[in-house]
């Protein structure tokens, strides 16, 4: 085999290797998939802040490819099935899981 023909095997192999490592993974996501997760996360934000039954400050918004976690701390189920159901209807949201806590009452 020809030394020349050895070399350029050896740099293709490089090469190819350091490809492969470029190549994204099924878990994680492309600039695109970011740009539009902080997309969703801010329209689902500013609902609950248009929203009177919903406590914007209180909600915590998450998004990773299109699925919409939400946690935090709210007042009644009606107002966590209402952030849920506010999510839901941004474009671009495939899931919403809801994490959200209801407060317990207390009467004194």
């Amino acid at each position: 085999m020809n030394v020349s023909y050895r070399i350029q095997l050896i740099l293709l192999g490089v090469v190819l290797a350091i490809l492969t490592a470029c190549a994204p993974s099924g878990t994680s996501r492309g600039t695109g998939e970011y740009i539009d997760d902080a997309t969703i996360t801010t329209s689902v934000k500013t609902a609950f802040a248009t929203d009177p039954t919903v406590k914007a400050t209180e909600v915590q918004v998450e998004t990773y490819k299109g699925t919409v976690q939400l946690s935090g701390f709210v007042d009644s189920p009606e107002s966590a099935a209402r952030a849920a159901q506010l999510a839901r209807e941004v474009s671009g949201v495939k899931e919403v899981r809801n994490s959200m806590v209801v407060r317990e009452r207390v009467n004194p």
